[in-house]
């Protein structure tokens, strides 16, 4: 192994949560800030609750609606072409076929 490569290691490095609880770990760091620990995760706790720090849930919500207004306009075409294919698929009377229409 070489020597002096590694981290230095803090056996006592203090984790500190968004809701006020602390604790110690062994860590390369002096001192760790979290948003979530142990008593506060709602896996833990038991709280229905989202987690969300990035905006994830919103984006995700306004791409759900975008894609409802998309599948309805989708819908719309469809069944408007197949009215169209509809009206050209019934047989050409004889007038028409004489006339060419």
């Amino acid at each position: 192994m070489k020597a002096d490569i590694h981290p230095k290691w803090y056996p006592d490095a203090q984790v500190v949560c968004a809701c006020g609880n602390m604790f110690t770990v062994g860590s390369t760091r002096e001192s760790i800030k979290v948003e979530l620990c142990h008593k506060c995760h709602p896996f833990y706790t038991g709280e229905m609750k989202f987690v969300d720090t990035l905006g994830r849930v919103e984006r995700f919500q306004k791409k759900q609606e975008k894609a409802k207004v998309t599948l309805k306009v989708l819908q719309d075409k469809k069944k408007k072409k197949e009215s169209s294919e509809k009206e050209d698929r019934r047989p050409k009377s004889l007038r028409e076929m004489l006339l060419g229409t």
